[in-house]
């Protein structure tokens, strides 16, 4: 199955969306290489960016998933790199 490098973008501004976004990322933790968050405190959100390395189809899930949460937008960067 091929896969590709991808960046995904995460927005919060919902912080009461947290416990669900963190349980969708849980479920997608063999596909994540690594994550980022960093809370913006001055404004009220939070910034997290996900870099994965999956199928295209899973990373659209992913996206669609993240992107339903209450309060939470998601944008995908994909790479050009593929296994």
């Amino acid at each position: 199955m091929e896969t590709r490098v991808a960046v995904m973008g995460i927005i919060v501004e919902n912080t009461d969306s947290a416990e669900e976004l963190n349980a969708v990322l849980h479920e997608y933790a063999p596909f994540i290489i690594g994550r980022m968050g960093i809370p913006y405190r001055e404004r009220g959100i939070n910034v997290i960016s996900v870099a994965l390395d999956a199928p295209q189809d899973t990373i659209s899930a992913l996206a669609g998933k993240v992107g339903n949460l209450d309060g939470v937008s998601a944008k995908v960067a994909y790479s050009n790199v593929k296994s």
